[in-house]
């Protein structure tokens, strides 16, 4: 059989694979289990795989290319149009194959197994987060039962919530007592155990070239330098800079019809972890450009003052993404525009 592109679609054990030839024609057609997967690719010729960005596609991507085969990841939004009839594995894996030879159709570039271990930590990090916001939630509610309130913040609220577990004379059962503090000792020992990856962030941040290179951006620090080199492996897959800030959703929707043009707000596509880290830093680059008289300063205060500050926060990372982009491609340093 001369096959000239596979669609895979992956799964946990079962795998549905359709392949056609170089007239478009279907010539392969099979159904295998987990571990039978790679001795089938490995009975066919070098060609084009297709696969759908989902948990395990780069570890299937990077065993793939190794049998010579030449692997292309793109998300399941491309591969939608061109399934026909009923959702099902043959169906999908039909429609894979046909979206991966489509021009417009655009790819994930491959993680090798370091980028995947950096954003274990970040993943593992963002989760204690949620569980410590989670369990000093329900510290305040629990508070609040018994008529003590707690101030907004993360640190003001933990403070508070020290002092009042300490006071032995207020008007606390002992019981609830004895139960809030239990959740308020995990509550620090959830502190330890982020602080304990934030350490990690930071020693790889200055163990890498390009980390240290984006992080003099003001606004970008350990967490995001760390998190763009392991998500993006190779910014030139991006035609310019723009695209690039497209890809984490920070540019403006667009109807437009009849050559009017209408923008609306931003797409909000792509990682929101990334354009969450790129937003918290343009919000601390704002915070201290008051008395700065540089030209990026001059323009963020300008930008507050017809913008208001939201929009100027999401401007900045904008800006920053692209930045990022323009010294990803270039490999040159940042230069402070006075």
């Amino acid at each position: 059989m001369n096959i000239k592109v596979l669609g895979i679609d992956l799964a946990k054990y079962s795998f549905s694979i359709h392949g056609v030839n170089e007239h478009d024609k279907p010539v392969f057609r099979k159904t295998v289990k987990r571990h039978k997967l790679l001795e089938t690719l490995s009975h066919i010729s070098p060609c084009t795989i297709g696969i759908e960005a989902c948990s395990g596609a780069h570890h299937w991507a990077r065993k793939m290319s190794s049998l010579g085969h030449t692997v292309k990841i793109m998300a399941p939004k491309f591969v939608v149009p061109y399934r026909h009839n009923e959702k099902n594995d043959a169906n999908d894996a039909r429609a894979i194959c046909e979206a991966v030879t489509r021009p417009n159709t655009r790819f994930v570039s491959h993680k090798n197994q370091e980028q995947q271990a950096v954003l274990c930590i970040h993943r593992i990090r963002q989760g204690l987060i949620k569980d410590r916001t989670a369990r000093l939630n329900r510290i305040r509610g629990l508070l609040e039962e018994f008529g003590f309130a707690t101030p907004k913040g993360r640190y003001p609220g933990q403070k508070v919530i020290q002092t009042i577990l300490e006071d032995a004379e207020n008007d606390l059962p002992n019981l609830a007592r004895e139960l809030i503090d239990e959740t308020w000792q995990s509550v620090l020992e959830l502190n330890k155990d982020i602080l304990h990856y934030d350490r990690k962030l930071y020693r790889l941040a200055n163990q890498s070239n390009q980390a240290k290179r984006i992080m003099t951006i003001p606004g970008i620090g350990e967490l995001s330098a760390t998190a763009i080199v392991a998500s993006v492996n190779d910014a030139k897959q991006f035609d310019n800079a723009r695209q690039f800030s497209a890809w984490l959703g920070l540019v403006p929707k667009q109807y437009t019809t009849g050559g009017h043009i209408r923008l609306g707000r931003i797409t909000k596509r792509g990682d929101k972890y990334l354009r969450t880290l790129l937003i918290h830093g343009a919000r601390s680059v704002i915070a201290a450009c008051k008395h700065k008289t540089d030209k990026t300063s001059l323009w963020i205060k300008d930008l507050i003052e017809r913008r208001g500050f939201g929009r100027a926060c999401v401007a900045l990372a904008s800006k920053n993404a692209r930045l990022v982009w323009a010294l990803l491609t270039s490999k040159q340093e940042y230069r402070i525009n006075f």
